[in-house]
């Protein structure tokens, strides 16, 4: 394809992203943002961090201590240039993952890298949960930065410096600890090890400058659920806003730890398979979508976490599974879920205002590893058996 056509290609998207948005994109102000701007001015001034409420709202800062040191800066900041480090930041960690997660795929299609990012950013500027992210001035986007930098370029690599990234994110925001756990069970105890002690060991700074601000939280503000928000908002699309919307006043723990255990098992077996074939970026998409499953609170922004599937099974998936993630995709841009917001009742409520989870699920269960013709499993050009031992070299891990 020529250089020019590809140009216009883009500017073609670009545009449909940017009308697409313009009728369908809901405007937040940056609202997150503003909220933590807001309680890290609070803390300056000498208020207590977790008193902090926004005006006109009923939220407050939610994150550990360690994250508001890591956001101590914005004090100096004036609000407008907040927002512009917060967004330039949330686009550059976009552009370098997607760089990374679409290497393999421009490999094997032949791609021109620049085209392929430029694609893949005008089909993430429709992609509800980031432009919710963006909108609201979230930290997703660098929390699965973190995450992958250290799974794909320091674990990959054995790096003695692998987990770092893992333990930065459990501090900053708890629910990125799930990837300590999928270290565990993967049996990588020196990165495990490395990421327990760097999400301790800055949990235990915050601790020595900001004494107080720790034991409110650890003690008070971590178990107080109405910070958080309704469970059975419309927002919450994990397994736990599933059951919530059943019975809002009554939610079963029965039916919750019945999903989250099958959840787990599913994530488990898939995951341990992942580690042992050397694909770090499938374990980087099984855990982050069963980090969104099972936390008790996911708001459709989070699911950010499940880019990283989307992209493997362009790269390695069939002619169907291609065309359900693209199906998949769409409802993920469409706001279906919010047409239930006021009432999810009934069985078109149970399907359709639960519809990111049923994806979520699917794409736990389908995501492709590497695995080429006939079962084989595909390392480095080598073809081995299904069930056959391998050990896989360092320079074919992924």
């Amino acid at each position: 394809m020529k250089k020019r056509t590809q140009i216009w290609i883009v500017v073609a998207l670009a545009v449909a992203a940017l009308v697409f948005d313009a009728f369908l994109a809901v405007r937040h102000g940056f609202f997150d943002l503003n909220v933590y701007y807001g309680a890290i001015n609070y803390w300056a001034d000498g208020g207590s961090l977790y008193d902090f409420v926004r005006k006109g709202s009923t939220y407050g800062f939610t994150y550990p201590p360690f994250a508001a040191l890591t956001m101590l800066p914005m004090a100096v900041l004036s609000w407008p240039v907040a927002v512009a480090i917060g967004s330039l930041a949330t686009v550059g960690v976009t552009v370098w993952l997607m760089r990374e997660l679409l290497k393999p795929v421009i490999a094997k299609r032949r791609w021109t890298p620049w085209f392929a990012l430029a694609i893949s950013l005008c089909l993430l500027a429709v992609y509800e949960p980031f432009r919710e992210t963006f909108l609201f001035g979230q930290v997703n986007m660098l929390l699965v930065g973190l995450v992958a930098a250290d799974l794909l370029l320091l674990l990959s690599k054995r790096s003695r410096w692998a987990g770092v990234g893992i333990g930065l994110a459990t501090a900053i925001k708890l629910t990125p600890g799930i990837f300590i756990l999928y270290l565990l069970i993967t049996k990588r105890w020196r990165a495990a090890l490395v990421a327990s002690v760097t999400a301790a060991g800055a949990t235990l700074l915050a601790a020595a400058i900001a004494p107080d601000a720790s034991r409110e939280f650890w003690t008070s503000a971590l178990w107080d659920t109405d910070r958080v928000g309704v469970l059975a908002f419309i927002s919450n699309q994990s397994v736990q806003g599933v059951v919530a919307r059943l019975d809002p006043a009554h939610p079963s723990k029965l039916l919750w730890a019945a999903g989250i255990l099958a959840v787990l098992t599913i994530w488990f077996v898939r995951s341990r398979r992942a580690a042992a074939s050397g694909d770090e970026t499938l374990g980087l998409a099984l855990t982050g979508i069963v980090g969104v499953l099972i936390s008790p609170v996911t708001w459709v922004h989070h699911l950010v976490w499940a880019i990283p599937a989307f992209v493997l099974i362009l790269e390695r998936g069939g002619r169907r599974l291609q065309v359900f993630a693209a199906l998949a995709f769409a409802v993920l841009c469409s706001r279906l879920v919010w047409v239930y917001q006021f009432d999810f009742s009934g069985v078109d409520g149970f399907v359709f205002a639960n519809a990111y989870v049923w994806i979520m699920l699917a794409l736990l269960a389908l995501t492709p590893g590497l695995v080429a013709a006939k079962g084989e499993l595909q390392l480095g050009g080598v073809k081995v058996a299904p069930g056959v031992p391998v050990k896989v070299p360092r320079s074919v891990r992924v």
